[in-house]
């Protein structure tokens, strides 16, 4: 077991017989966030997009130091809906239910506006915007016929404040916000209508990590980095757990009175 899962080995069992899909949950904040929903008792099925021999491995891995939780791995592209609805229904069949899903997945294509091609466009938007509705459209039809779910998007501090070359991911991080908040109002909505607005009930809620130590900035210059952290009132990177820790406190059933709101987790940053 490593220092990281550690530090995330089973302390709760705030998600006891819940079952949470992670997308781009074999890596980094994703594999932070399985690890921590497993703490608390949860079910988790990851998602990934192309490393089969790596999602094995976390999978082995995941169930070596939580022999407790049932883990699954799912590929799909999360660009393409038929992909989503497919994963969606992978793990509901492979589980018998879904009761969080965390749209984690994302991809960068960096380019200033006027460099940036009209594929370094679509695929970002398509990854990080469109593949988070097609989602949260397939595991809310679910939740709402149960009547319970939690949906968490991760966007980021760059949908907020913007950033130099990432006009198209800031654009769909951006976009997260709008989606959170409209799917909130539905499935409050919904569930009012159908009678069944007491209880757990379903919600949906954004976080936005700042800049976090994980492999996306193993590769930018430590010169780069100090300038990074000196923007940062608490003066450091954030750690991936940081981020987890706020996805299972949101996925708990005592969180249900929470929901269309941005949780920002960035050092400070966006004050």
């Amino acid at each position: 077991m490593t220092a990281t899962q550690a530090r995330t080995a089973r302390t709760g069992e705030k998600l006891q017989g819940r079952v949470a899909f992670v997308t781009g949950g074999t890596r980094g904040i994703g594999a932070a966030i399985c690890r921590s929903l497993a703490s608390q008792g949860a079910d988790v099925a990851a998602g990934f997009s192309g490393n089969v021999e790596r999602a094995e491995m976390f999978a082995q891995d995941f169930a070596g130091a939580y022999p407790d939780s049932h883990v699954s791995v799912h590929r799909g592209d999360i660009g393409n809906p038929d992909d989503c609805r497919r994963t969606i229904a992978e793990v509901i069949e492979r589980h018998g239910r879904l009761d969080i899903l965390v749209n984690n997945a994302g991809i960068t294509a960096d380019r200033t506006v006027m460099k940036m091609t009209d594929d370094d466009w679509r695929r970002v938007i398509d990854v990080n915007l469109s593949g988070a509705f097609y989602l949260s459209q397939a595991a809310l039809k679910h939740m709402l016929e149960r009547g319970s779910g939690r949906i968490v998007m991760i966007s980021s501090v760059i949908g907020e404040t913007g950033g130099i070359g990432q006009v198209n991911y800031a654009s769909a991080k951006s976009g997260l916000f709008g989606l959170t908040k409209t799917l909130a109002r539905e499935a409050a909505l919904q569930l009012q209508r159908s009678g069944r607005a007491d209880g757990v009930g379903v919600t949906v809620n954004a976080i936005t990590p700042g800049y976090i130590a994980t492999e996306m900035l193993e590769t930018v210059p430590e010169k780069v980095l100090e300038g990074l952290k000196a923007k940062i009132p608490l003066g450091r990177l954030g750690e991936p757990e940081e981020i987890a820790r706020v996805v299972h406190f949101l996925a708990a059933d005592a969180s249900g009175y929470i929901t269309g709101q941005i949780w920002g987790v960035n050092g400070g940053l966006d004050m």
